[in-house]
């Protein structure tokens, strides 16, 4: 039988239980996976909480990777045994499902599960900012803002691999250090006279600010990019910030979306595989993976609650 993580009700972790249940056959245009790693990523928790729509009862998740093991009806270009993933399905807790063909990926023979299942949604994001919201060049200095987190840890690598001058601003100084090592400058928010430290590094302020915190950085934000600049507003974990009639009069251009928004179609290929060379060429050869056994998901949601993770975390089936 099939395992699945799933939630009657919103709240804490401990909602997060395991069940058993039979998976039917694909149906025309489906496939069924057996999926032995699941990302994990900070939407989860919103999930969890009910900070983010989902009928219940529900199985969260949105990204795993896995084995075809069934081909339904009409399904062309994909066959048993053949290995995939996905990163915006609803549903990846689980240690098999059924799926339509739609959203998987194959993976390239050098690329495994477990490195898809964690890359592959936070490095879509990361793409996403530096390709979708924002056209990176080699000349532009960029702020993350929120870089100790883990699309801001592959975000920031990902721009100075791509020849970017890159600030790291970490929430804390206990973050520090991990941000120093994935940025050409590095501060934590708290850090007195920020503001007038990048800009001596960037007198006329910075091309694009990625901002993944939200509400509690969009000051600084807004001090730090230049007249004519970008603010990729990528996540909000402090809530929205309020709008701020002076970028306007500046030439700030404010962009936002999500990922599924701006990498679907063509460019999920493009993506991808921009991804798969930066992984292959060791762009994130430093960063660390945290592993949860999937019976330990209520451990995993808590140490998201509470920022422990020590690494890009994923769930291992």
């Amino acid at each position: 039988m099939t395992r699945f993580i799933q939630m009657q009700s919103a709240g804490g972790p401990s909602v997060l239980q395991v069940i058993k249940q039979d998976l039917h056959a694909p149906r025309a245009g489906e496939v069924r996976l057996i999926q032995d790693a699941i990302g994990l990523n900070f939407v989860d928790t919103m999930i969890r909480k009910g900070q983010y729509p989902m009928a219940l009862p529900a199985v969260p998740g949105f990204e795993a990777a896995g084995t075809i093991t069934e081909v339904g009806s009409g399904v062309e270009g994909l066959s048993v045994g053949d290995r995939v993933a996905y990163f915006f399905s609803e549903g990846a807790y689980a240690t098999g499902r059924v799926i339509p063909t739609a959203p998987l990926i194959r993976l390239p023979a050098d690329i495994s599960n477990e490195t898809a299942a964690t890359f592959l949604a936070k490095g879509a994001t990361a793409w996403m900012g530096i390709r979708g919201l924002h056209d990176l060049k080699s000349a532009d200095t960029v702020m993350v803002l929120g870089a100790s987190g883990s699309v801001g840890a592959i975000l920031s690598r990902w721009a100075r691999s791509l020849g970017a001058t890159v600030i790291g601003v970490a929430g804390s100084p206990g973050k520090f250090d991990k941000v120093a090592a994935g940025s050409t400058h590095a501060f934590h928010a708290g850090e007195p006279d920020i503001a007038a430290k990048i800009r001596a590094i960037a007198p006329d302020g910075v091309d694009v600010v990625y901002d993944l915190v939200g509400r509690a950085t969009f000051a600084l934000a807004a001090s730090s990019v230049r007249d004519g600049g970008v603010i990729a507003a990528i996540g909000a974990a402090t809530g929205q910030p309020a709008p701020a009639p002076d970028l306007v009069r500046r030439g700030v251009d404010v962009r936002s979306g999500g990922t599924p928004q701006y990498v679907r179609g063509p460019a999920v290929e493009n993506a991808t595989s921009q991804l798969w060379d930066a992984l292959r060429s060791g762009v994130f050869d430093d960063l660390e993976t945290t592993r949860y056994p999937f019976d330990e998901i209520a451990r995993a949601h808590d140490d998201m609650d509470n920022r422990r993770l020590s690494g890009l975390p994923v769930l291992i089936a």
